[in-house]
């Protein structure tokens, strides 16, 4: 008996289940539906494009509006580019979904661009830093040595510290600012 009714409780359970699942509309699937220009049935996740007229408009999503229609002048003309130029003339349409993607772009290459600056800081602050060092280290008459190129160790006299001094110098000065 006892096992009966845990069983009954289990199929009430996944019969509620099942209709909840079947009575949600499904976000994965074709929310808009229209006749193109030239009569094909369109079925997209994306409305169609502007100047369809409504009419031609079969099913849309919940609360989704209807496209802007443009004016026939402006529905012969090829698509507007993505550009702000496009987006600065007033009067025209613009579409919502062009004009986010221009945005995205935008704001991408801008952080693009922003983290090559601060990566390129951080690497001027870090050749400062360097720069300064050495020339702390030249400037404490400590000697200093070097591999030449036949790869032996040779250590800087006179001549050799004030050059190194002066590239020092010049790398501080591009460097650090």
């Amino acid at each position: 008996m006892k096992y009966l009714r845990v069983l009954t409780s289990a199929c009430v359970a996944a019969g509620s289940l099942a209709a909840l699942l079947v009575s949600m509309p499904s976000q994965a699937g074709v929310q808009w539906k229209w006749r193109d220009a030239s009569g094909v049935m369109q079925y997209t996740d994306r409305p169609p494009p502007a100047g369809t007229p409504d009419s031609q408009i079969l099913s849309r999503p919940l609360g989704a509006r209807a496209p802007k229609v443009v004016d026939a002048a402006a529905s012969d003309a090829p698509a507007a580019p993505a550009s702000a130029k496009a987006a600065s003339t007033p009067g025209k349409a613009v579409d919502p979904e062009l004009e986010a993607r221009r945005r995205k772009a935008e704001d991408k290459k801008a952080a693009e661009q922003k983290a090559e600056e601060e990566k390129q800081a951080k690497a001027r602050a870090d050749n400062c830093e360097r720069a300064r060092n050495y020339e702390r280290t030249l400037q404490d008459g400590l000697r200093i040595s070097r591999t030449n190129a036949k790869g032996e160790r040779e250590i800087l006299d006179d001549k050799g510290r004030a050059e190194e001094m002066q590239r020092t110098q010049e790398a501080i000065q591009g460097n650090c600012r």
